[in-house]
């Protein structure tokens, strides 16, 4: 039985949340829900506990029967969490992490994927603060079902803002549960980063890649129930469920994914691996005195070659082409070249994606011919999008 952790703030449109518990709970659905103090003031607790066969939460500070901490015990075995309605001071606080009563300091704990129903009056709907936090929970990950575009409201008002229909949210949260579940099982490996080669104990060769992308790619593969080993030299942190694996050279990170390819169902090489390295490191900072100075380097191992022939049938293999010029061309030369089931091409010189930036904007390439172009968005949704064609090439386990 999925479990669902249904939020309801305190709008007109809470009780539509008694509708929507209904539905899910004859869909087979476990409800526990929390309300917002607001909340109760239009839909009393006993309804959503009569509906949901489940008990209601409300305040932070009320004695249970066991010792446990009810914003973090609320979150266990949570397959989804949604807000419905979503107002305008909730999502505001859901963007800035903000946890001053139950419902927000229980969202603050979730690991589960989360979507937000928003409900409010027109004019508060288009404050660029509202479209603002929506676009802050979209770049995490939130699903955001769009209130109706033109309706009356409450206060008697047309526009948009009105809550979506009951069943549009149900689906919904069906669609997340099954997207983000559907990696259960599936092991993941991922790079990330851009690799250091050292020239002298305070100096180095690098790169300007930030290790976003991978990093997005693992929280993605994480929230769908994947096992995720991130092999990164970037120092960006990694939230809970993922294994971190810090690297900084080239050579430390064909050594770490060669220790893991073999247990690894899919492999996103998504860093920037170092292609030279000097030939030796000075051992002692190297002082400024001539006009110019010859840095003798020699090749790295190409990692992706030397995996290649140690592909199984099962194993899905991703490699990531950045390139400032005839960006495909290139990108479907790896792919052939080193053996790859898909390649993620993209144009780092654009000064509006890649490298350090938080979007991307990339052509997928694979066998057969094919070409998928996934325009410009949020890390984050790349990295959805990159799981979901994965998916549909990946090897049946």
């Amino acid at each position: 039985m999925p479990v669902l952790l249904l939020g309801v703030s305190g709008g007109i449109a809470a009780y539509k949340a008694v509708e929507l518990v209904s539905w899910l709970r004859k869909r087979g659905w476990e409800v526990r829900p929390v309300m917002t103090e607001n909340a109760t003031r239009f839909v009393t607790p006993l309804t959503f506990q009569t509906m949901a066969r489940s008990p209601v939460h409300v305040d932070p500070f009320a004695v249970g029967d066991t010792w446990q901490v009810e914003h973090i015990d609320l979150v266990k075995g949570v397959d989804v969490a949604a807000v419905v309605p979503a107002t305008a001071n909730v999502l505001a606080k859901l963007a800035l992490g903000l946890a001053d009563d139950l419902l927000t300091t229980t969202m603050l704990a979730v690991r589960a994927p989360i979507l937000v129903a928003p409900a409010m009056n027109t004019a508060m709907w288009d404050h660029p603060a509202t479209q603002g936090h929506l676009a802050t929970l979209r770049a995490r990950g939130v699903e955001v079902v769009m209130p109706q575009a033109d309706g009356e409201l409450a206060c008697g008002d047309v526009g948009a803002g009105k809550l979506a229909e009951v069943e549009a949210i149900a689906r919904a949260i069906e669609a997340v549960a099954r997207t983000h579940l559907s990696l259960a099982g599936r092991r993941i490996l991922v790079t990330a980063g851009g690799t250091r080669e050292a020239i002298d104990p305070v100096r180095f060769l690098g790169n300007r890649s930030s290790g976003k992308m991978g990093h997005a790619i693992a929280e993605a593969a994480r929230d769908r129930g994947a096992h995720v080993t991130l092999v990164t030299a970037s120092p960006l942190p990694v939230g809970p469920g993922i294994e971190r694996v810090p690297v900084t050279t080239a050579a430390e990170l064909h050594q770490a994914v060669s220790e893991r390819f073999e247990l690894a169902d899919w492999l996103f090489m998504a860093a920037a691996v170092a292609d030279y390295r000097p030939v030796a490191m000075a051992p002692q900072k190297i002082k400024k005195g001539a006009s110019s100075m010859v840095l003798e380097l020699e090749a790295t191992t190409d990692v992706l070659a030397d995996l290649a022939p140690r592909k199984r049938p099962h194993q899905l293999v991703v490699g990531f082409a950045a390139e400032t010029q005839d960006t495909e061309a290139y990108a479907v030369g790896k792919l052939a070249r080193k053996g790859l089931d898909l390649v993620v091409a993209n144009d780092v010189s654009r000064a509006d994606i890649g490298f350090e930036g938080d979007y991307n904007a990339v052509t997928v390439l694979g066998p057969g011919g094919l070409r998928v172009e996934l325009p410009r968005a949020t890390k984050r949704e790349v990295a959805d999008r990159l799981l979901d064609i994965a998916s549909e090439r990946a090897p049946r386990p």
